[in-house]
């Protein structure tokens, strides 16, 4: 008998896992993968840390949680400053004064202000009713159209116009020389990757991977007090009241002979007729120096049952469904569900650590 019986190997898990065990619970931690770590799962490939699923950069502007995956890791000096690519033009991201002089040829930032004041002003926009007006209200037309639509629609796979304009409320605009794309105080890469951090963050606790709780959830669940469920919530459900959307993606890597095909980590691609948002060359997180290099496309999908869902879809509609499925949760007493799927919300992975850390002060102090 187990105190906790954990479903899924990922951050949020891992992190609960490791605090109740040191709370003296037993935890059994299982994954339908076959590797733990989940969505920050890196792999060896030719000397190189590919992230499997998509970039992480851990970003946080919070010491407990900094203090508390150093405890697991040592993280380096990376810097995460993606570049953006539109019709053989490269820009500087997040939107600083980098940006802003390779698109209009000034120097300080009274212009670039007064440059987005004019085009907002052309614009005329005064309630923004969808993505591209909250957009060109902020920013102005030349940024939303070479830098914001093409790239949100391929995210989205819907147009601007037809998007709502809260996803995009408030876009980074930074009026320095500065393209560090967080502002946050904390920021690196574990060395020898997040695999590796998450193995020491599972020192010592039972895992089983390769194992779907859904095979068989009554022996799983008579095999512990508690379970923590960090998979999706409707899919817990049997989706009763239906099924909340996503966005999924499908990554296409590549081993290349050469030592450095892009000169950054990370370059995304703006126009809406190149079909991937961006290409990842992994050595740079960590500043490698092999002889290869490997990169990976990356291609939003259109979610549908049986893919992995990447992005909670949260809209009006299904932030509603979404409190539907919560308040069944609410009324368990032997189940928590935690993470980006069992609580359908994005979030970053200091979020992850710090809500993990919370549920676990809450359960077991």
């Amino acid at each position: 008998m187990y105190d906790y019986l954990i479903v899924g190997a990922g951050l949020f898990g891992a992190v609960f896992a490791r605090e109740a065990t040191d709370h003296g619970k037993k935890c059994l931690v299982i994954d339908k993968r076959d590797h733990i770590g989940g969505n920050i799962y890196t792999k060896e490939i030719e000397g190189i840390n590919v992230h499997m699923y998509g970039a992480h950069i851990f970003h946080t502007s919070n010491k407990k949680v900094w203090d508390y995956v150093n405890r697991f890791a040592t993280f380096n000096r990376y810097t995460n400053s993606p570049v953006a690519y539109y019709k053989g033009e490269v820009y500087n991201m997040p939107f600083n004064m980098n940006t802003f002089s390779r698109l209009w040829g000034v120097f300080t930032p009274a212009e670039a202000k007064a440059k987005i004041e004019e085009q907002v002003r052309e614009a005329g926009i005064t309630e923004p009713q969808n993505l591209e007006e909250q957009a060109i209200s902020l920013v102005g037309r030349d940024i939303y159209e070479k830098l914001v639509c093409g790239y949100t629609e391929k995210q989205w796979g819907r147009r601007a116009k037809e998007l709502p304009s809260f996803i995009i409320k408030r876009l980074p605009v930074r009026f320095t020389y500065d393209n560090n794309y967080f502002n946050d105080k904390y920021q690196g890469i574990p060395e020898g990757g997040y695999t590796k951090m998450v193995e020491a963050l599972l020192e010592g606790i039972d895992v089983q991977l390769s194992c779907d709780y859904f095979s068989d959830r009554e022996k799983f669940n008579s095999m512990a007090k508690k379970v923590l469920f960090t998979g999706m919530i409707d899919e817990y459900y049997n989706y009763v009241y239906g099924e909340l959307e996503y966005r999924s993606l499908r990554f296409e890597s590549e081993v290349l002979d050469c030592d450095n095909y892009q000169g950054n980590a990370v370059v995304n691609y703006t126009e809406y007729e190149v079909p991937y948002t961006r290409i990842i060359e992994h050595k740079h997180f960590e500043f490698g120096t092999q002889e290869k290099t490997v990169i990976t496309r990356e291609y939003p999908a259109t979610w549908k049952k049986g893919d992995e869902p990447y992005y909670p879809m949260n809209d009006d509609k299904n932030n509603e469904l979404y409190k539907k499925y919560k308040a069944l949760g609410d009324s368990e007493e032997n189940v928590i569900f935690g993470g980006r799927l069992g609580m359908y919300k994005y979030f970053d992975m200091h979020h992850i650590v710090d809500e993990a850390l919370k549920l676990a002060e809450n359960e077991l102090e």
